[in-house]
């Protein structure tokens, strides 16, 4: 009789990134799903508190101490009191995959969920079947994601884009507490997304979304550069478009690179909403800047020497301090941020067999 191996799929391809400013107890429901994993936990704020983490779990800590050693001048781009600081974890992993799961700053807001049946949702692993299979981005197939079980591509499909492309970031959904932003949660304080909607799409390309960092997963070695949050939070006049400004990057890079984005499956469960008159006071400058920044990123062309990710956002950076910089001085600042990340992202992961010199001691880890 055939026996299936019980091995956790890429179980050593793959890093759980975490921004926290508190103890992970929350780590208990991720428990079953997550414990096989190595976790990068990001600690932001003060750097002489202590953070627990539950026992069982292999996991590396930094801090802004540690961000600061490790990155020297550098660490300028890393935005500090806010969850923006999550891809500083992104640029020390070694992994292929990256997933990012969000830990708010009051409490623990991304809970499992469970599907129709009540069954708990193991989001990674859905995650993990997303970047393995490949996206549609050229022609959009109307019976959703062609690789999952039970579906395929419709009739009228080309054959000769079958094949598809390498997908280079899962976005995942939310059930109960939509991601809205302030005004909206002010218009429907009690609004709820209770549709299971049992679909994977990808979206096409030429088509902007609005990524949320809460849910995501993606391929490091594909798109890892571009996943750079920006500059928000303390000292900055903008914040909770940390993932947006990602998103929006990272989906003009990936369809010049003719990479996919799929959106959709898995859920997790949102328990909490955060406080609207909060949210607007950070959110107040983006929602003004987003009418331009949209527009912007919709007409941005690529060279065809940009052939890596770090040519493409360092083109989009130039475009950004040229263009944007008009809008606003905040955007020249974050075009010089965006290159200083790509200099910091180069040096810590450097071509293989090239040499590295190692900057102090190692971080916190189990």
């Amino acid at each position: 009789m055939a026996t299936t191996s019980s091995t956790p799929l890429l179980k050593d391809e793959l890093d759980i990134v975490i921004p926290t400013i508190r103890n992970l107890d929350f780590l208990e429901m991720w428990r079953p799903f997550f414990q096989p994993y190595h976790l990068i936990i990001v600690q932001d704020g003060d750097p002489a508190k202590a953070i627990k983490v539950p026992e069982g779990f292999n996991y590396e800590l930094y801090n802004r101490n540690d961000v600061n050693r490790i990155l020297g001048p550098k660490a300028s781009c890393i935005s500090f009191k806010d969850s923006a600081c999550r891809c500083f974890g992104y640029m020390v992993s070694k992994k292929k995959y990256n997933l990012h799961h969000r830990r708010r700053l009051l409490r623990e807001y991304s809970l499992v969920a469970k599907d129709p049946s009540g069954k708990d949702i193991n989001a990674l692993e859905q995650h993990i079947k997303n970047l393995l299979s490949p996206s549609t981005p050229f022609f959009f197939n109307t019976l959703y994601d062609p690789y999952r079980d039970g579906a395929d591509f419709v009739r009228g499909y080309p054959f000769s884009l079958r094949e598809g492309a390498p997908t280079a970031v899962s976005h995942g959904l939310w059930l109960n507490i939509p991601d809205y932003d302030a005004p909206t949660q002010l218009v429907k304080p009690l609004e709820r997304n209770n549709r299971y909607v049992d679909a994977v799409l990808t979206i096409p390309k030429g088509t902007l979304f609005p990524m949320c960092g809460m849910n995501l997963a993606f391929d490091r070695e594909l798109i890892g550069p571009a996943m750079y949050f920006g500059l928000m939070g303390d000292g900055q006049p903008i914040g909770r478009y940390d993932d947006m400004w990602a998103g929006w990057c990272t989906k003009v890079i990936t369809d010049h690179l003719s990479l996919g984005i799929k959106t959709g499956l898995p859920y997790i469960w949102h328990s909490k909403a955060s406080n609207p008159f909060v949210n607007l006071k950070k959110e107040y400058n983006g929602i003004f800047w987003q009418e331009e920044l949209i527009p912007f990123f919709q007409s941005v062309a690529l060279p065809k020497e940009a052939t890596t990710v770090q040519k493409c956002y360092l083109e989009l950076a130039k475009q950004v301090k040229a263009k944007l910089g008009k809008v606003d001085g905040y955007f020249l600042k974050l075009a010089d941020a965006m290159v200083t990340w790509i200099e910091a992202w180069d040096e810590l992961n450097p071509p293989k067999g090239a040499i590295t010199i190692a900057k102090g001691p190692a971080p916190k880890s189990k």
